[in-house]
């Protein structure tokens, strides 16, 4: 199907790929992706670029965000939604439900398998030719492992907030990222002093009394503690800020608007796929184990007493029984925790050995993705040119097109 929208041309893809790539001739599943061109460029033989939207579990954007319309003057770029997102056989309660065993479908939606199923994207939309990526956060993991093993199909990647460490365990992970939450709440509450006053109230009130969200589920100080998750992007200090300023109704009862508008923030109604598959992204050969968990008993600064501090991206095994649109999902989160034979995700020799140009933004104060782990990364692959920059939140390439403009920049000179 072919839409014109604002000076550009939408084109959607739709095939068939193997739900496991090792059965080929298997089960099938549905991918949908979304070419967008300008119009003025319908013609033009323009190269392709592929974007790798962030998550796990997030489909590719939709409409014509800022830095779309700034790659689409020199590329023709592809949208894909990612397996288990959007229109690409989406995962949920609902699709899940009728499934023998869930986790050994969900084991076949990391990266390994999204990339197989670009390079059948690439095959079939540009006729084979090698096309350019750009990975956002979990999609600059995605770009990491398309490096490891199908470089022939890249001529270029381009990596905002998602370099990932090749070696990292999720324990690895999550105890490099807890002192990189309290660092975001510090600043948070250096910018709103009277939030942790407010904040410390609303725990007050929830240890107390058995509160409610709208949709009936209960609304506990850890669940809380979870609207945090977001402090790592451009509007959530603010964000979360305006919801605390309407929080009480009176002394001590919280406001209808507040019990709505945190509904909406902390449910993965929307994403119920990142809260399955996150820790499973750092899985190479061993279990996870609910590491987010299990390492937070190191961090005591997070017990929800005064000083109040939110968690960050986290996933919690009790999130599968406070979370309606995630309870019917425990088996298979806890089914994913404990297993061990997970492939690998990157090839450390062959990445040793790239020649395709790469380059890569890090910020310095990224809460979502390690610093120091992405700067070791960077430093192994040959070909690629980091930008270590601590003027961004993670979502700069979404917040400002000039990021992408100073990458192509940096990429082409």
């Amino acid at each position: 199907m072919i839409h014109r929208h604002s000076g550009y041309v939408l084109i959607d893809h739709l095939l068939e790929v193997p739900l496991d790539h090792a059965d080929p001739g298997g089960e099938q599943i549905p991918l949908f992706a979304r070419e967008i061109v300008a119009e003025s460029r319908a013609h033009d033989g323009l190269p392709w670029l592929l974007y790798l939207q962030g998550g796990p579990g997030h489909r590719a954007p939709r409409g014509l965000p800022a830095w779309v319309e700034r790659a689409a003057r020199e590329y023709r770029v592809v949208l894909l939604d990612q397996r288990g997102t959007g229109r690409s056989h989406p995962l949920t309660r609902q699709t899940l439900a009728d499934v023998p065993d869930p986790a050994a479908r969900l084991r076949l939606f990391r990266a390994d398998a999204i990339v197989r199923d670009a390079e059948l994207v690439r095959a079939r939309i540009t006729g084979g030719r090698p096309w350019s990526v750009l990975g956002q956060s979990f999609g600059g993991f995605c770009a990491t492992t398309y490096l490891s093993f199908f470089p022939d199909g890249l001529n270029e990647v381009i990596i905002t907030g998602g370099l990932p460490s090749l070696t990292a365990t999720a324990d690895d992970v999550y105890r490099a990222a807890y002192p990189r939450v309290l660092e975001h709440n510090e600043r948070f509450f250096a910018r709103y002093p009277g939030d942790e006053e407010l904040a410390l109230r609303v725990a007050e009130v929830l240890r107390k009394e058995d509160v409610r969200l709208p949709s009936g589920e209960p609304l506990t100080v850890r669940r809380f503690q979870t609207a945090g998750m977001g402090f790592g992007t451009h509007a959530e200090f603010d964000d979360l800020h305006y919801l605390l300023e309407e929080a009480f109704a009176g002394p001590s009862t919280l406001s209808e608007v507040f019990l709505r508008r945190i509904e909406a923030k902390i449910s993965f109604a929307e994403h119920p796929l990142y809260a399955l598959l996150h820790e499973p992204i750092y899985a190479q050969g061993t279990a996870t184990r609910w590491a987010a968990e299990r390492v937070r008993a190191e961090f005591p600064e997070f017990d929800g007493s005064a000083p109040f501090r939110f968690t960050g991206e986290m996933i919690y095994p009790w999130l599968f029984e406070e979370d309606a649109a995630l309870a019917p999902l425990r088996p298979a989160a806890k089914a994913l925790a404990a297993h061990t034979d997970w492939p690998a995700l990157y090839d450390p020799a062959a990445l040793a050995h790239n020649t395709v140009p790469v380059v890569a933004a890090i910020y310095t104060h990224d809460m979502y993705v390690d610093t120091d782990m992405s700067l070791e990364t960077a430093a192994h692959i040959p070909n690629l040119r980091p930008w270590l920059t601590p003027d961004h939140a993670h979502d700069a390439l979404r917040a400002t097109p000039t990021v992408l403009t100073h990458l192509l920049t940096l990429l082409h000179s």
